[in-house]
């Protein structure tokens, strides 16, 4: 399926990663019916989170940005593992949480990285629900944590 969503992933110079194993008691994703639930993602390489700290102070709107990214990355890794991407039918919803600093209110275009992956790479299927949230802290001192619904064929 040259137009699928691993061919899309492609084009954008992307690859899946690993599934990243869970921090503690739950499972990456799971699926009720059709659809499909992702655990909270944060973004980690190879078992390693790619920054830490409070976006608006150490950690950039841009940089958070990319971070996002890396947990749709994440997500959709989690997700192909448990029913492969060419069954996501619809992203329904993306709950973003970014470890902001005191006076920093960009959360929504911090989640823009996530919810951007997702359009590229499902077009109007990716288009979807949403709330950018910020917190105080996440685990791990992660500066963005993404959690996502799907609706699954």
């Amino acid at each position: 399926m040259s137009n699928g969503p691993h061919a899309k992933l492609a084009e954008l110079g992307l690859s899946l990663p690993e599934v990243v194993p869970p921090l503690a008691s739950y499972v990456p994703a799971v699926q009720s019916g059709r659809q499909v639930y992702v655990s909270g993602q944060l973004p980690m390489v190879d078992g390693k989170l790619l920054a830490t700290g409070k976006v608006g102070n150490g950690v950039s709107a841009e940089q958070a940005k990319d971070l996002a990214e890396q947990c749709a990355l994440n997500a959709l890794a989690a997700i192909d593992s448990l029913v492969g991407l060419e069954n996501v039918v619809k992203i329904v919803k993306v709950t973003g949480f970014v470890a902001s600093a005191e006076g920093f209110t960009g959360q929504p275009g911090v989640i823009n990285g996530a919810s951007n992956l997702f359009g590229a790479v499902f077009g109007e299927a990716g288009r979807h629900a949403r709330s950018a949230v910020g917190v105080a802290e996440l685990p791990l001192d992660a500066p963005v944590e993404v959690e996502v619904i799907v609706e699954v064929a």
